[in-house]
């Protein structure tokens, strides 16, 4: 059976939904803004959280408020087949936005639904949630600096890794990364086009890391035939992101992956992320999670989600101090999942190991 059997028919009261804007200023220099959705019925809650990027869209939504006709009698698939229909925007949305606002309701009717039937997901789909590995992404600027990269370490020595390389990276820098051990994963973002976050093929680059970082997932290359050439030989270590956001997309990528990164808000109905996973399950593709720079109940929902299909993977899901300034005190990896009894909620981590 299908994962998407499991929860498709789950009975869903909706009587209405409020808004809640949240915002923080982040250790990447921009203040970030994301709307938690709270759908209500039958004296219960569901949560969920638009993560779009774009500070004036949240602004827009929250000052439009609670229009969206989803008071009703659903199961969980009729609600999603509605939510489709409905002007999740006052405009044309831009991609990827539409996805993350439709996975903000979904996600907030999935844990809805849930509560009201009195079962956790874990439950739902039969998996017992395990401890969840998490690394720490963080990009080392321009020029490059490790100085962050090793207060981070020298709090919590067992932490590791996933890095957003650029064209600055020296043999040496790479050198002294790899000297660490720490480093599960290099972002290349040269799947990003027309973001603040876009990086131009580099084939030097990339023929550095590969070299210099030999056990490291390489997660979204650029494609060019000078890239191409260098990665081909390890095409076993290349993974992707950007460009995940359906079965079609994994089953036609440039190499059969090992290992993808699937991020819930990309692909925007849970019908299509559980897709993804039985997919993955069946080829025998590994899932790493990852995070959109969540506020609220979000970030819960995504280590819930690696609690419960992918715990082993170096998830980009650590708790979010973690993108804030080196602090001690924080979780330390592998997070305990403390799933709430009932719907889609968050989990809790435990102390820092000691050194």
């Amino acid at each position: 059976m299908s994962l998407y059997n499991a929860v498709r028919d789950l009975p869903l009261a909706v009587d209405g939904y409020v808004l809640e804007g949240l915002e923080s200023n982040t250790s990447a220099g921009f203040l970030r803004k994301t709307t938690v959705i709270r759908l209500h019925g039958a004296g219960e809650e569901g949560l969920g959280e638009d993560v779009i990027y774009d500070a004036m869209e949240q602004d827009r939504q929250q000052a439009r408020g609670p229009v969206l006709a989803l008071a009703g009698e659903w199961t969980f698939h009729s609600f999603s087949e509605n939510l489709a229909t409905l002007p999740l925007f006052h405009h044309e949305p831009e991609h990827p936005y539409l996805d993350y606002r439709r996975w903000a309701f979904e996600s907030a009717a999935l844990d809805l639904a849930l509560r009201q039937a009195g079962i956790p997901l874990s439950e739902a789909v039969g998996r017992k949630p395990r401890p969840v590995r998490f690394v720490v992404s963080m990009g080392l600027g321009r020029p490059p600096s490790t100085v962050r990269f090793h207060a981070w370490l020298h709090l919590y020595p067992r932490l590791r890794f996933k890095l957003d390389a650029n064209s600055d990276w020296t043999k040496q820098l790479i050198g002294e990364l790899a000297d660490t051990g720490a480093v599960d994963s290099v972002d290349l973002k040269g799947q990003y086009h027309g973001t603040i976050v876009d990086t131009p093929p580099d084939a030097s680059l990339y023929r550095r890391l590969v070299e210099g970082l030999p056990d490291a997932w390489i997660e979204d290359p650029a494609l060019t035939p000078e890239t191409e050439a260098v990665l081909e030989p390890h095409a076993g270590r290349v993974t992707w992101d950007a460009i995940i956001r359906s079965v079609e997309d994994i089953e036609t990528l440039r190499w059969p992956p090992r290992m993808v990164n699937i991020k819930p808000s990309r692909f925007g109905s849970l019908e299509r992320l559980f897709a993804a996973y039985d997919l993955c399950a069946a080829r025998g593709i590994g899932a790493y999670g990852g995070g959109q720079f969540e506020l609220g109940p979000g970030r819960g929902q995504i280590q819930l989600l690696a609690a419960i299909f992918h715990p082993d993977t170096p998830n980009d899901v650590a708790p979010g101090e973690f993108n804030t300034e080196p602090q001690p005190g924080l979780p330390a990896s592998p997070l305990i999942p403390a799933p709430s009894p009932a719907g889609f909620r968050r989990m809790q981590g435990r102390p820092p190991s000691p050194p």
